[in-house]
């Protein structure tokens, strides 16, 4: 591996509390040295003057679709427009054909990443076989594979008894497990946010409730276990309320929000354009306002995509019809700068989020610009206005609310491993 010098950019590094100008030194895939006018004439030569300098995104929360869904999306697709939105490490969901609950689906899904993947991918196995919630997957064995974590993400496992013992058995691995907390008796069909929004839509509401009712469950198994729970893409002021209340008295529990969820609110949906659908669904500005006080707080650990994709003729159906779920990679640090901008949360707390805490929270590499550090590294330009285009991106499928829009702050350059990776005037570089 040759030697990489971005040099002038702001440097923000929350693992080491380093913000400031500077100058990183990438050698043989690690970080070699990070300071003022380092000397490295013979390295390939970045300017980042006016740019921020950060660790690679991770993000916990991703659908990649392979194996089974490579109409929607495959790995070196999703890689490549995860690179183009600054991540160098992707947490790919079990929720594939066939499901990820057995180690011959991670040892399939981390080979073929190996050979088609510009970035760092980490799978997420299943907590139950077939996602069905009935049998718990061999945890022990999906480690052994390369599992990071264990989830039926997409499905919600309703019987309190199975989750305890996924509980109690990811302790046994020292696993974290990621919850989609969503009663379903009090969703059933509901599809948008319940209140005024979906009265004046006429479509059934999904009522806040759902969320905080599993998030008090959950919290309560992790407890009483000692487990590591994490509650994914978290949508209600309620539940961010229950999780802080549970780290002030000790539980091991940790949290992610989504960029729709902290920039978005139902009022989207109005023109029912199936875009908008998630699950759990857009809420309500006092939602928004409780995430977006729990991101700034810490009680929200990170900034997770939860990306989604779908093909076109899924989307473009009734709005009750379509599948949930929304593109994240390459839209998630634009609409993210704007917490920034409004003084919702500081730049370091912002790049905390999406790089250094979600490393901590499933102990992965990176997150880190510290010497010996992996050479994992995104470059952004926070003052750079461009058009989101999905059909000029990298994922192959086009489902985001952000479609045609103005954006103000890119990713320019990430690298993997101390090469680059993706540049914003070049493209997808490898593979």
């Amino acid at each position: 591996m040759g030697r990489v010098w971005i040099r002038g950019g702001r440097v923000i590094d929350p693992a080491s509390g380093r913000d400031e100008i500077a100058d990183v030194l990438l050698e043989d895939g690690r970080v070699e040295a990070i300071g003022l006018d380092l000397s490295a004439s013979d390295a390939e030569t970045l300017d980042a003057e006016g740019c921020w300098v950060t660790p690679g995104f991770i993000d916990l929360h991703a659908h990649l679709r392979e194996p089974g869904q490579e109409y929607k999306e495959d790995l070196g697709s999703g890689g490549r427009a995860g690179a183009a939105g600054g991540f160098t490490g992707l947490c790919c969901m079990a929720n594939t054909e066939p499901v990820n609950d057995d180690p011959a689906v991670t040892d399939y899904i981390l080979d073929r990443a190996r050979q088609d993947c510009p970035v760092h991918i980490y799978a997420v196995a299943a907590a139950t076989k077939g996602l069905l919630g009935e049998v718990m997957t061999e945890m022990s064995a999906l480690v052994e594979a390369g599992a990071v974590a264990f989830s039926d993400d997409g499905r919600t496992i309703m019987d309190s008894d199975m989750q305890r013992r996924v509980l109690e058995y990811s302790k046994l691995v020292s696993k974290p497990v990621m919850v989609h907390a969503e009663d379903l008796t009090l969703v059933r069909q509901g599809v948008v946010n319940e209140g005024a929004v979906s009265t004046r839509l006429g479509l059934p509401g999904n009522p806040a409730v759902a969320e905080t009712v599993h998030v008090a469950r959950d919290i309560q198994l992790a407890e009483l276990t000692g487990a590591h729970l994490h509650v994914g893409h978290v949508s209600t002021a309620g539940a961010v309320v229950l999780i802080r209340q549970a780290r002030e008295r000790g539980v091991h529990v940790t949290a992610e929000v989504t960029p729709h969820h902290l920039t978005l609110t139902d009022e989207a949906t109005l023109g029912f354009d199936t875009n908008t659908k998630m699950a759990p669904p857009l809420r309500g500005e006092a939602d928004v306002d409780g995430c977006i006080e729990g991101l700034a707080d810490g009680t929200l650990d990170a900034i997770a995509t939860d990306h989604a994709p779908h093909a076109v003729y899924e989307k473009e159906v009734e709005f009750t019809e379509a599948p949930p779920g929304v593109l994240g990679f390459e839209t998630a640090y634009p609409t993210v700068m704007e917490l920034v901008r409004k003084d919702r949360i500081s730049p370091i707390g912002l790049i905390a989020s999406l790089t250094s805490n979600p490393a901590r929270v499933f102990d992965l590499p990176g997150g880190r610009l510290t010497r010996g550090a992996p050479g994992d590294v995104t470059v952004l330009d926070p003052e750079r206005k461009w058009i989101y285009d999905p059909a000029k991106g990298y994922s192959k499928s086009r489902n985001s609310p952000w479609a045609g829009q103005e954006m103000l702050g890119r990713p320019i350059a990430t690298f993997v491993d101390g090469a680059l990776v993706y540049h914003v005037d070049r493209g997808v570089i490898v593979p």
